[in-house]
């Protein structure tokens, strides 16, 4: 039998291939060439045939040339952070796409002048939230945090209640990032109750501001107390108050998260919040209150290190003036509309021959946003096995398992992926 290794076709004849050199232009051509050297492996272990090789090595290509892949989120956490918290509208996505070229960021295409970088996002979200005398941007809530620390309280302290001395995710801790700017930390009160009395104590001629922040990602219950924003207010210093989930107007649906204007209103001196959780759009840090302070914020050295770049201020100036958001529609989505959509499509599997059901299930917003609170939806039940297949699916499904089944929740799915998502079960079976 003669050596399947001789008839392997060279590497330089299979890139030329008309698909492959195709590809090569779309991918680059170093991926392309990994995915022709693998699929020259299988041939010479003799998985398969030297005629398949070129479809093979198509098969292998990524849609893009990022390694990142587009997922379907059926976990019922509606900003989840390990699948990159929002997702963008479509409006988003168009801008960003458009921003992706030469743009005038940065630029009066009517005097060829320069001009204030992102005016157009920074005008935008000014219009969002008009109680706020200034705004800024810039690339996450933490940064937003870390400017004002660094800008207002560099060398003096920040009074802060011991209860909202929050970790934030993967080990970062709000203290430890505030005392990285030189700042001292001054906490009062206890885990479960800090009064007005508290920080009133702890107030000095060193003291830059209070700081307030919102614990976004747990609860303390039973006997409790926690001074708010307009009492703070009285205290004769500045109030920052970290929102966290972005929340712009107060919300019905979560009348417990903290919101921007409400903060504003009752005298918060800044807000600072997330762009990519209940706000819908791209990761950013909103800084938003009194002009002076503000303005500080923006011209201090380390204002260059933290600015955003065209995409994100693409996307968000298209966040805040454009439809609403994925993010807003699954939370105004209708448990009912939920219910009848998931008894469609475990109808549609069941007569296929697969163990699918509707059940009724519960949501949550995530992301580091009004913990606590559930959101009633329905999802498709399946047998648990079909967790892991569904994630090495095309598209990848992220479900959860839950006494003992892989649960499909709709709520973070929008009803136009339901046909995409139906035929990624099926794929399972086959």
């Amino acid at each position: 039998m003669a050596d399947p290794r001789r008839r392997v076709p060279r590497t330089d004849v299979l890139l030329a291939e008309p698909r492959l050199a195709k590809a090569a232009q779309a991918l680059g051509p170093a991926l392309v060439k990994a995915a022709v050297v693998a699929a020259q492996q299988r041939v010479r272990a003799g998985e398969i045939d030297v005629a398949e090789i070129v479809d093979h090595a198509m098969a292998a290509l990524p849609p893009t040339a990022a390694s990142l892949r587009p997922v379907l989120n059926a976990t019922g956490v509606v900003v989840h952070t390990n699948l990159g918290r929002a997702p963008l509208s479509p409006a988003a996505l168009d801008a960003v796409r458009a921003a992706g070229a030469n743009t005038d960021v940065e630029f009066d295409l009517a005097t060829g002048q320069r001009a204030r970088r992102g005016r157009g996002a920074l005008a935008a979200l000014a219009a969002a939230v008009p109680t706020a005398e200034d705004v800024h941007v810039v690339n996450n809530n933490a940064a937003a945090l870390l400017l004002c620390a660094l800008a207002l309280a560099q060398g003096k302290e920040i009074v802060l209640s011991r209860g909202e001395l929050v970790e934030i995710g993967d080990g970062f801790r709000i203290p430890d990032l505030l005392a990285a700017t030189g700042a001292r930390l001054r906490e009062v009160g206890t885990t479960n109750r800090t009064t007005l009395a508290d920080h009133r104590a702890a107030l000095g001629p060193d003291t830059a501001f209070v700081l307030k922040v919102h614990p976004s990602n747990f609860l303390v219950t039973g006997f409790t107390a926690a001074a708010g924003v307009a009492e703070l207010a009285t205290l004769g210093v500045p109030v920052v108050v970290d929102i966290g989930s972005g929340l712009l107007h107060p919300d019905p649906r979560l009348p417990a998260e903290p919101d921007a204007t409400t903060a504003l209103r009752a005298g918060a001196a800044l807000v600072t919040a997330s762009g990519d959780k209940l706000l819908g759009g791209p990761q950013a840090g909103l800084l938003l209150g009194r002009r002076e302070l503000v303005e500080r914020l923006r011209r201090h050295p380390t204002a260059r290190a933290l600015r955003v770049d065209k995409l994100t201020l693409a996307a968000l100036e298209a966040t805040l003036r454009g439809p609403a958001a994925p993010v807003r529609l699954a939370l105004d989505a209708d448990p009912a509309a939920l219910r009848a959509r998931a008894t469609r499509l475990a109808d549609a599997l069941a007569r296929h021959g697969i163990d699918a059901t509707a059940v009724d299930s519960v949501a949550v917003v995530g992301g580091g946003g009004a913990p606590g609170v559930e959101l009633p939806s329905a999802a498709v039940s399946l047998p648990a096995e079909f967790a892991e297949r569904l994630r090495a699916a095309d598209p990848p499904v992220v479900g959860r398992v839950e006494r003992g089944r892989c649960l499909l929740d709709l709520r973070t799915v929008p009803a136009e992926d339901d046909v995409r998502l139906s035929e990624a079960v099926a794929q399972c079976t086959s």
